[in-house]
């Protein structure tokens, strides 16, 4: 009798799973396009570098997507972020240095459609030399951005090389 009820039970569950979703079939999911177009950039200080989600959220649990656009000449003083963070260089050439120390000589240039990985801790800072650069960064939330070095250090402009 019990062997009778499991192959029943087993029957009727998969006459009713068969009755909701075909056999090999997804849940349906949203597909997201954004026009480049739309993507609104926002800066929290309305001048340097801005910031658009594409995707997710950076303050919660989940995978995010969001783009950064430095101004020419514009840069962030070192930090480091709790997460990984994968960044694709979209345009421009992207200046990185590495290290609690702002030193503009030191930067390294990395260009349109290159690759950078931020490892979680990783002290880092960056920006735009003489060109506008958008990057394309791609992380796990929730993830917090931590400055390192002493207050005051040079913000903003990035100097022309000598």
């Amino acid at each position: 009798m019990t062997k009778l009820r499991f192959l029943l039970a087993g029957a009727a569950a998969t006459a009713v799973l068969g009755q909701t979703m075909p056999i090999g079939a997804e849940p349906e999911k949203s597909f997201v396009y954004k026009p480049a177009d739309e993507v609104q950039f926002k800066s929290p200080l309305g001048v340097g570098p801005a910031q658009a989600v594409l995707f997710g959220d950076p303050s919660k649990p989940g995978v995010y997507v969001v783009r950064v656009r430095f101004p020419p000449g514009h840069h962030s003083n070192p930090h480091f972020h709790s997460q990984d963070r994968h960044a694709v260089v979209v345009s421009g050439t992207w200046w990185n240095g590495v290290g609690e120390e702002l030193d503009f000589k030191k930067a390294r240039p990395v260009k349109a459609g290159s690759y950078v990985l931020h490892p979680a801790g990783g002290v880092h800072w960056d920006g735009a030399g003489e060109e506008e650069v958008v990057i394309q960064i791609t992380g796990e939330g929730p993830v917090e951005t931590t400055p390192v070095g002493a207050p005051g250090a040079p913000q903003g402009y990035w100097p022309k090389p000598k």
